[in-house]
């Protein structure tokens, strides 16, 4: 009996031993990948670092450089260069200074009549800035107004409207172009709601750009027949 109690004992013992080295073996195997995982964080980390200081702080640099030689054009009246300058940017980059290069050569392919050039340029960017980007879609909107491609228009002075987020400059005359489109279109009460909206939200604009919202509101309610 006693016999058989040492044998259960040793029986237990080893198993408890090898418990204890499988234990031991996993914490081992999980350093070395802990270990592996630290290394790939610091390659990542020196990578971006590498990137930041060695190719998009340079590249800033240069970019706003040739966005302010076209700045220089276009104050001296030359817009045919500044424009080949600032499409040279935007075609050469994709940071701030190419998305201003991107908006400026399409103002100044809209101001020649050249509306599918200026779509190119709106439509292959998205801007980050608060400012720039409903800007863009408003005169992408533009754009289309002038190509009567109307219901593209109404997208994108949507878009415009919406990245606005309520400014009290911006809104409000981008919901104006809207209500613009909606009168060409017959679409009365629709237009009529949008002068309301401003009537009710936006008294600053329509008084600092002596906007008479009553009269354009008056007009959409009685052709919708109010």
């Amino acid at each position: 009996m006693a016999k058989k109690q040492n044998q259960g004992a040793r029986t237990t013992l080893e198993e408890v031993n090898e418990s204890l080295t499988s234990a031991a073996q996993r914490i081992e195997d999980n350093k070395k990948y802990i270990n592996w995982a630290m290394i790939a964080i610091a390659v990542l980390a020196l990578l971006a670092i590498g990137y930041i200081y060695g190719i998009r702080n340079p590249n800033m640099k240069d970019a706003e450089k040739m966005i302010g030689d076209a700045d220089m054009e276009l104050l001296q009246g030359n817009q045919d260069e500044a424009l080949k300058a600032y499409e040279m940017v935007a075609d050469k980059y994709s940071n701030k200074p190419a998305e201003r290069a991107h908006l400026n050569a399409a103002i100044l392919l809209y101001q020649k009549g050249e509306y599918e050039k200026a779509i190119k340029h709106l439509e292959s960017f998205e801007p980050s800035d608060k400012l720039v980007a409903p800007a863009s879609k408003s005169l992408l909107g533009d754009c289309y107004v002038n190509l009567k491609k109307l219901d593209k228009a109404m997208s994108a002075y949507d878009q415009a409207i919406s990245l606005a987020d309520g400014n009290e400059v911006y809104a409000p005359a981008f919901m104006i172009k809207k209500a613009t489109i909606l009168h060409e279109q017959k679409k009365y009460a629709e237009e009529a709601a949008i002068y309301q909206d401003i009537k009710d939200n936006y008294y600053l604009y329509t008084q600092q750009n002596r906007f008479d919202v009553d009269k354009y509101l008056e007009r959409a309610n009685a052709l919708a027949g109010k």
